[in-house]
């Protein structure tokens, strides 16, 4: 399995895929056109909610260890949709710079294996933003895969953060591979007791396989599983595509 970036790696990664959705916003001529992905924002909301996210990681890493998060905060941010935004990211990138990766932190992931820490924040901001970043090309009808980078790392990330916080698996026992084309594989064990990843690669029945971009779109639900090689039983790969359920 891919290696996770270095923390100064994943601080350029929140930097680069920030910069490219407000790249795309930029370009656009309509603010309040529709993100397909999600529908009920706007471009507009799109950069917002990131922006939202990022103040508020920010000051979750700067507080340090704590049983809550963090109280909203005064914005004196710049009044610009797309300078707020990247006042925010340059806020959230000093704050996790300033801390280093080891420093505890306030984090929602609590049940799963995933520490409690700024490097996890970091990790899990790239994707944030890279997603966000998607979802705004998608708007623009200009979509960009994930940089192989973030997107291996990102699907290692998502089974250890959204499955790790999912509690048991709903269905009968399965196991499932999800093979990317750059040559990474996880063999996910679902059973009552959650889900995780088998060591060694076993062979499985039922998986599925393309490149990383779409295979970290599709457990986001970007994209569909059409839009990869579907192996074996397509009705548990779709109990695994609606597991967990996504806010």
């Amino acid at each position: 399995m891919p290696r996770t970036p270095a923390f100064e790696d994943l601080l350029a990664l929140v930097e680069d895929r920030s910069a490219a959705l407000l790249d795309c916003v930029a370009r656009s001529p309509d603010l309040d056109i529709r993100v397909p992905s999600c529908p009920d924002w706007s471009l507009r909301d799109l950069v917002e909610h990131l922006t939202e996210v990022q103040r508020f990681w920010a000051a979750a890493v700067a507080a340090g260890p704590s049983e809550k998060p963090p109280a909203p905060v005064d914005d004196t941010s710049p009044t610009d949709l797309l300078e707020r935004s990247a006042a925010a990211t340059r806020e959230l990138v000093a704050a996790l710079r300033a801390a280093g990766p080891g420093a505890g932190c306030w984090a929602w992931w609590g049940g799963s294996d995933v520490p409690m820490t700024s490097g996890a924040v970091a990790r899990h901001q790239v994707q944030e933003a890279a997603v966000h970043a998607f979802d705004a090309q998608l708007a623009t009808g200009t979509p960009h895969p994930v940089p192989g980078v973030v997107a291996l790392d990102g699907i290692a990330e998502f089974i250890g953060i959204s499955h790790g916080t999912a509690g048991p698996w709903p269905h009968e026992p399965a196991r499932i591979g999800l093979h990317a084309a750059e040559g990474d594989s996880w063999v996910l064990d679902l059973t009552a007791s959650g889900s995780r990843v088998l060591d060694g690669r076993p062979e499985t029945a039922t998986g599925l396989h393309g490149p990383a971009s779409d295979l970290l779109l599709t457990l986001h639900g970007r994209l569909s599983a059409d839009s990869l090689r579907i192996q074996g039983d397509r009705a548990v790969l779709e109990n695994l595509l609606s597991w967990p359920h996504l806010d």
